[in-house]
């Protein structure tokens, strides 16, 4: 489905091109609330629309890259000891459980927010795929609830997330230029402390994280390959998986990676 939504949107990129209409329609079916775009920067459009019967919006994003190969704007994603060290937002960032099985990781993050706002707490399952064939690499993430991870009132619990993003690159996997779209629903507001204006207390989700995401994403995907910086090659640990390789399966958590299951990105 994630796939088929790509297409979609690839198909109405041309429409986009040099069009200040900020409510062109990229909807997948009649009868759906309209998209209304509401950030445009050089390498990504962002929209969102209204969920029926909830408080809730959907989040839209297609954009692209030409200086990054598809392989590393992937792995730096995935890669969460990686993220610790680029994105200064990150309290805590690990994977709890994961299946060899089916590649499937949860994952619990805590982020900051912003001041009055607590931080926020994720604890989230994600699932990774690369479809050679069809030229796509796809990561799926949701939220779920896990016995290791109980919920600390020092934090926001994000219960309302889900996640979706596809990658195509412009030519192959190891080549420069890559196109992207991704689709995230999250609860829209977070608690703040007592003591703080009504205002504060009902302010809603601005969806800031996810362009200020895409951004210092490319720029870690940037400064990894410029300093062959080691990141695990997820792509090669599904292809192992399949038995396309012959690297190690994915080990049962991230410290016990051994030096065989990293590659530069």
């Amino acid at each position: 489905r994630s796939a088929q939504e790509m297409k979609h949107m690839e198909n109405i990129s041309s429409l986009l091109q040099g069009s200040e209409c900020q409510r062109l329609d990229p909807s997948t079916g009649s009868g759906e609330q309209p998209w209304e775009m509401i950030m445009d920067k050089k390498h990504f459009k962002l929209w969102r629309r209204p969920i029926e019967g909830s408080h809730l919006y959907q989040y839209r994003v297609f954009g692209s890259y030409t200086d990054v190969t598809p392989r590393q704007f992937f792995n730096v994603q995935l890669d969460t000891e990686y993220r610790k060290k680029w994105d200064s937002l990150v309290i805590k960032l690990d994977v709890i459980e994961r299946d060899t099985a089916t590649g499937s990781e949860v994952v619990h993050w805590v982020t900051h927010f912003p001041y009055p706002m607590y931080s926020r707490d994720y604890v989230y399952v994600r699932r990774y795929s690369v479809d050679k064939e069809n030229n796509l690499m796809v990561l799926v993430s949701r939220a779920v609830e896990h016995p290791n991870v109980p919920e600390d009132p020092e934090y926001v619990r994000v219960r309302t997330y889900e996640s979706q993003m596809v990658i195509r690159p412009h030519k192959t996997f190891d080549e420069v230029g890559l196109g992207l779209g991704g689709w995230q629903v999250e609860q829209g507001h977070a608690r703040v402390p007592r003591g703080c204006p009504q205002a504060c207390q009902s302010a809603p989700w601005v969806p800031a994280g996810m362009p200020e995401f895409l951004e210092k994403l490319h720029t870690a995907a940037l400064k990894a390959k410029k300093l062959e910086l080691e990141v695990r090659d997820y792509m090669g640990a599904k292809a192992a998986e399949s038995g396309e390789g012959k690297a190690a399966p994915l080990a049962p958590s991230e410290g016990s990676c051994s030096p065989a299951h990293l590659e530069y990105a």
